[in-house]
């Protein structure tokens, strides 16, 4: 193919080319901040760009998930505290109730008191986070215990749901979060009876004897009261630490959420500046190029044969 252009015009227009298209680069990166829009900025930085996205909406969705485990692990301490409190009101008591100077009428009226400690067991086993039942286990859209004062404990289970979630640490690895009202308030043998420091046992133990005016099975039950005691308190110390896990997690995803905005902003943020420079003078040299090309001589071939 022959070129009507002679090699001067060619290497004028390549030039001009190549000028423009530094002004259009230059112009795009003031106009949207970014050095790189399309993958054909930097063919060679695309992969590294869109793992630094990708980590960067990874760390934002644990950041979530931590906010509200937070949230579960405050409610369930809170929960626990409250449930600690009531256990030390039923020792007192039980303590009151095995001396000899209370009878069937005072005993009766203290039968009355642990009857509302326990409503307010089980209300707290049935404690709940943006609907979420937060001692259910898997099966968190209902509770797992509703109040039968006629049971042996003083319940009805009405599941006994696991709990499988982990808390996804950023900083690697996982750990578990939570525990189960089972766990927390009804722990059993492994044939399936009350344990020593079931809550709901030992508290409709120590009802259930002060109606019958036993003095001595009221006196018997503060052992089982006391070890249910410790026992929420254990559960309290595990919600403890886990708050302090989470805590932690919540850190260093802070911290790592700065380091993948600045990697991110060192692989694709402009030079604004040095952009507008570029852009500045990329219009001089055009302009410049094209009074160049206007005042050379044009020769014609009348002027030759003239």
């Amino acid at each position: 193919m022959i070129s009507n252009l002679d090699p001067e015009a060619a290497l004028f227009l390549a030039d001009v080319n190549r000028i423009q298209q530094r002004i259009s680069d230059a112009s795009s990166q003031v106009s949207s901040g970014k050095k790189i829009n399309v993958a054909s900025d930097a063919p060679d930085q695309i992969d590294s760009l869109l793992q630094l996205r990708a980590d960067e909406a990874s760390n934002t969705q644990s950041q979530s998930n931590l906010t509200l485990a937070q949230t579960d692990a405050n409610s369930a301490d809170t929960a626990l505290g409250a449930s600690i409190l009531l256990m030390d009101r039923a020792v007192t008591l039980a303590t009151q109730g095995a001396t000899a100077t209370s009878d069937a009428t005072s005993r009766a009226d203290m039968a009355q008191e642990v009857e509302s400690l326990q409503e307010q067991m089980v209300a707290y086993s049935q404690t709940q986070v943006t609907g979420r039942y937060i001692f259910s286990g898997d099966l968190d859209g209902n509770p797992s215990y509703a109040l039968d004062l006629n049971a042996p404990t003083g319940v009805d289970q009405l599941s006994n749901a696991a709990t499988t979630s982990q808390i996804q640490n950023p900083a690697g690895g996982s750990f578990p979060a939570s525990k189960t009202a089972q766990e927390i308030f009804d722990d059993q043998n492994p044939d399936g009876t009350p344990a020593a420091d079931n809550v709901f046992a030992a508290l409709n133990t120590l009802r259930t004897a002060l109606l019958n005016n036993d003095s001595d099975a009221i006196g018997g039950s503060l052992t089982n009261l006391q070890q249910a005691s410790d026992h929420l308190n254990s559960m309290e110390a595990f919600y403890g630490t886990v708050e302090d896990r989470i805590q932690d997690a919540t850190n260093f995803s802070g911290s790592y959420d700065t380091q993948l905005q600045t990697e991110i902003s060192q692989t694709q943020d402009a030079d604004v500046t040095a952009a507008a420079t570029e852009l500045t003078q990329g219009n001089t040299q055009l302009q410049a190029a094209y009074q160049a090309r206007a005042q050379m001589p044009h020769t014609s071939l009348f002027q030759f044969l003239g």
